[in-house]
């Protein structure tokens, strides 16, 4: 199965921590296979990030500090495809199928201050949920969810120590080591 991973532009230390384990936290719960924060390094958020995925399960990949101009020259250069999440692009209703049906690994791009306007360019779709300005984080789970065709609650995170047990109310969570 193909790749997918969110490339996180515009990390701003202090200011967008709490955001970006955000966008993090949603794509490894709806599906993604990693994330990478582009241009600064943020161990702080890496490690809460692993931490989850150690508590919680599953497989995830999680880094910091990669130019973001380079993660994208690479991920092409080993024939994968981007998606830019813009409101500014076409409508997900109108391209989704054709970005399921490239079938290649996948690198999703969610930004969190004015892009570059060579994003643009590097992209192989500029991609709105909306076509109104959105957070990053709704419009990466709404991409998704979309893209995964609904099937977050279908994926198997092996390996945790807990897990929770849906209920009618309250919460109920199980250790499982």
């Amino acid at each position: 199965m193909a790749r997918l991973v969110v490339l996180r532009i515009g990390h701003r230390f202090f200011r967008d921590s709490r955001v970006t384990t955000h966008v993090c936290l949603t794509a490894r719960a709806l599906g993604a296979d990693g994330v990478i924060i582009a241009d600064r390094e943020d161990k702080t958020v890496e490690a809460t990030i692993r931490e989850v995925g150690k508590r919680f399960g599953g497989k995830f990949s999680i880094e910091s500090g990669r130019p973001w101009r380079k993660t994208i020259r690479d991920w092409k250069d080993q024939s994968g495809k981007v998606v830019h999440l813009t409101a500014y692009g076409l409508k997900l209703p109108d391209v989704i199928k054709e970005i399921r049906d490239s079938n290649g690994d996948l690198l999703v791009i969610v930004g969190s201050e004015k892009m570059p306007g060579e994003v643009f360019k590097l992209a192989d779709w500029n991609v709105s949920v909306t076509n109104q300005p959105m957070s990053e984080v709704a419009a990466l789970a709404v991409y998704l969810d979309w893209h995964l065709q609904h099937s977050a609650f279908d994926k198997a995170f092996p390996n945790g120590q807990v897990r929770i047990v849906p209920t009618q109310d309250g919460k109920q969570v199980e250790d499982v080591s």
